[in-house]
């Protein structure tokens, strides 16, 4: 990673995804999680405010060490042990059927391999486990999509991979046996980069 992904891109993650009108995605999409935790792009840890109270530790992964410097200090304000990983959720070390949850917030857009992590998430989870997620993505409207499908090189440069047309449904439907998902616009924030999947994927038990 160079400079600019390793001491800039950062702080522009941070600031993008700690504003407040995305604190009530993170509330709804977080408050059923439970058991053994997994959360693939753990960035600058804004979710941990988020966890229900009986969640004591999780298990963390993201590939980009500049971002995680500045998750210490949410880190060191929280009770929630954080077992982190410097690694992309493309590979995962973690033994079978070993999470009961894994939780992806804004970060399905920005891996390479998006069906690859998939895949490790489905294996990672035990029967019955739920993947939790909120995620940017292709939107509904065409004429959107034209200018989501336009931006998108653009975007991965400055953004750290992320693209803006992924269909977030049709990646999930081929990979989970059970996908209960909402689409719609986030407040306040572009079409195109603001149309968001939020939801449960299930594993078969």
């Amino acid at each position: 990673m160079g400079f600019y992904s390793q001491k800039i891109l950062p702080y522009l993650i941070d600031w993008s995804l700690s504003d407040p009108s995305l604190a009530k995605y993170r509330q709804e999409v977080l408050a059923n999680v439970e058991g053994e935790v997994l959360e693939i792009g753990f960035g600058s840890g804004v979710n941990l405010s988020y966890y229900p109270e009986h969640i004591h530790k999780i298990i963390t992964v993201d590939v980009n060490p500049g971002i995680h410097a500045l998750a210490q200090k949410r880190i060191q304000a929280s009770s929630i042990t954080v077992d982190h990983h410097i690694l992309s959720g493309e590979n995962l070390p973690m033994a079978d059927h070993a999470f009961n949850s894994v939780v992806s917030t804004w970060t399905l857009c920005s891996i390479e391999n998006v069906e690859q992590a998939l895949k490790e998430i489905y294996r990672v989870l035990k029967p019955g486990g739920r993947f939790f997620f909120i995620e940017h993505g292709l939107s509904n409207e065409p004429n959107v999509q034209v200018w989501q499908n336009r931006l998108t090189p653009l975007q991965k440069i400055i953004a750290g991979g992320c693209q803006l047309n992924r269909n977030i449904r049709q990646i999930l439907d081929n990979q989970f046996d059970t996908v209960s998902l909402e689409e719609f616009y986030a407040e306040k924030t572009p079409k195109i980069i603001g149309y968001l999947y939020k939801g449960i994927a299930t594993k078969a038990r």
